[in-house]
């Protein structure tokens, strides 16, 4: 294959990557090298001494050399970001690793030089000796050097299965078509800003080369651009870039953005091939389809019928009682975890602290909150507290992977309060897992022998192990609808009460988009308190009781009853489709 190039420039540019790899590959081989030869022989000492040195700076050696130079070859190669990752670390590590054998190297030789009657040191070795050590040091080098391999491999295996979706990438079609190249090359810049490519489309003269210069120019979000036919510019943080060669282009192509919601929110690119055979070519050729098509989803494998096993345990759904201070000061940090939402269901969820919902905060009116949201994610997040009373505009605002900020507020009034991620697209980031309560006491509120929380929300399946669907957010084509996370995990593992106890339930829908009517089967409640407001208070039992309480999205309350007697009393929300999709659980009252 021959490359053409304008100029030199234009040549040279295309080879920079090889400059980290030279450094690392050739340069710092060769200065670790000639450091492990001239360094025993200037510290001296005689025989002993250089041969005591030279063992400790060869430790390890094969197996050095082989992840060094077989981590960089897998670098070099067009394999996952995540593969890229992990092999760099690996040829840091054997980089590094020369730093504690040269220490050991220098010790060896200070103490050969301080024992120099040691009759076993200075003692040469025979023939025999030299070729029996010899044997043996093959063996070793031979099993470090295969360590060293198997270690690489398993530093691709797991770039792999850290993104498997990438391993994909290149077994689309061709942008060419099997047309003939013009040998001249279409150049492009191209902008990621505020959900949108600028431009959001370019024209390319059929068999021309097309190169595009993607920046990510937005404030806070990560970007990236990915083509049909596997080019991917790979995640771009705020102010990052990236050149992609897309090759000679044949055919239209579809761009866009490959992060959750991104592209339904409108983050699209067209490439489209202009000339007499451009209409030609691309009739011939297939719908390549969109992101993730033909992936399936996890919703094939819900089953709300299935038992999790003996082992199961469920989200601790007690809820304790308001600290005494009246500050809390808490850090939530953002990350991406696999974890199992309904039994045989996995979803990469986006999470605070680690769990769906995420941490559960309460206080009292006047309580201040300072909280401290950490992005350890790979894209843009944010939270937004129901319960404070502040502009948007800083506390809110999205922060980049790496990044922090510290979100203060105070609490004024009483209530079960929400909290989510508040980038867009938000549906997107409150149905993958982003959302949480904050329940602000009434005033006197009265004591009760047990208190329950309830989170209510909504799954919207991508495939196994991986996001949230956009699409189906889009259209609300609920795959299943959860209390505290996980589908019916209160049947397997019920909450407790025992006959005569009074029971609070504090209640809140965090959607994105269904409401809630909750309701206990067998129990009425004699308590309601929705949205600050008690709609019904113990002892006017004249006004009567309730049976359900209604909260649409974002909404939140309590309610409180006593059992009457023992049994398993089902909680559901009365959307009874909802119930029998997840939200539904079991109370065990006991005498």
């Amino acid at each position: 294959m021959f490359f053409t190039s304008a100029d030199w420039a234009e040549a040279t540019s295309g080879f920079t990557w090889l400059t980290p790899a030279l450094a690392a590959g050739f340069a710092a081989q060769i200065l670790f090298g000639a450091l492990s030869y001239l360094l025993p022989v200037v510290l001296g000492g005689g025989p002993a001494a250089v041969r005591a040195a030279n063992r400790e700076f060869n430790r390890l050696a094969a197996f050095r050399v082989t992840i060094i130079n077989l981590g960089l070859a897998v670098c070099l190669l067009p394999v996952p970001s995540w593969v890229r990752v992990l092999c760099s670390g690996l040829v840091a590590l054997g980089l590094a690793l020369f730093l504690p054998f040269l220490f050991r190297g220098l010790r060896a030789s200070r103490r050969a030089k301080a024992n120099p009657h040691d009759v076993q040191a200075q003692k040469r070795p025979t023939r025999q000796e030299r070729a029996a050590a010899k044997k043996l040091d093959d063996r070793r080098a031979l099993a470090s050097a295969a360590s060293g391999l198997a270690l690489v491999l398993i530093a691709v295996a797991g770039g792999v299965a850290i993104d498997p979706a990438a391993t994909t990438a290149g077994t689309a079609q061709s942008a060419s078509a099997g047309v003939t190249p013009t040998g001249e090359t279409t150049r492009v810049s191209v902008e990621a800003k505020d959900m949108r490519f600028t431009p959001a489309k370019v024209d390319v003269p059929v068999g021309d080369r097309l190169i595009i210069e993607v920046k990510n120019t937005d404030d806070q979000d990560v970007h990236d651009l990915v083509l049909e036919g596997g080019v991917d510019s790979g995640r771009l943080s705020p102010g990052e870039s990236a050149t992609l060669d897309v090759g000679i282009v044949g055919q239209d192509l579809d761009g866009w953005c490959s992060i959750a919601g991104h592209r339904q929110m409108g983050m699209v690119f067209a490439v489209n091939a202009t000339g007499a055979d451009a209409e030609a070519e691309a009739a011939g050729t297939e719908d390549q389809g969109s992101a993730g098509d033909g992936s399936g989803s996890a919703a094939d494998d819900l089953d709300f019928m299935a038992e999790p096993g003996p082992d199961f345990t469920a989200r601790d759904a007690t809820l304790p009682p308001a600290p005494e201070t009246t500050t809390h000061k808490k850090t939530f940090t953002v990350s991406e975890v696999e974890r199992e939402v309904a039994v045989g269901v996995k979803q990469k969820l986006w999470l605070f602290n680690g769990t769906m919902p995420g941490p559960t905060l309460r206080g009292q009116v006047g309580d201040t909150f300072e909280i401290t949201l950490v992005n350890d994610g790979s894209m843009g997040h944010s939270i937004d507290f129901h319960a404070g009373e502040l502009a948007p505009d800083q506390p809110m605002r999205t922060i980049a992977p790496g990044e922090s900020l510290t979100y203060t507020f105070t609490a004024t009034h009483s209530g079960a309060w929400m909290y989510h991620c508040a980038t867009m697209p938000m549906s997107s980031h409150i149905a993958n897992g982003m959302f949480g309560a904050v329940i602000i006491d009434p005033p006197n509120l009265p004591e009760v022998d047990r208190e329950y929380f309830m989170v209510q929300s909504e799954l919207y399946l991508g495939p196994q192990g991986g996001v949230v669907d956009p699409d189906k957010v889009a259209r609300e084509e609920t795959d299943a609808v959860v209390f505290n996370g996980f589908a019916n995990q209160y049947d397997h593992d019920p909450i407790r009460a025992k006959v005569g106890e009074r029971v609070r339930i504090w209640v809140v829908d965090a959607g994105p988009n269904r409401p809630s009517a909750f309701h206990i089967i067998g129990g009425q409640f004699d308590t309601v308190f929705k949205e600050g407001a008690y709609q019904l208070k113990r002892g006017n039992a004249e006004k009567g009781g309730s049976q359900t309480l209604d909260l649409a999205p974002s909404q939140g309350g309590f309610v409180e009853l006593e059992f009457a007697e023992a049994g398993h009393y089902p909680f559901v929300t009365h959307t009874m489709v909802d119930a029998e999709r997840g939200a539904h659980g079991t109370v065990e009252v006991t005498d």
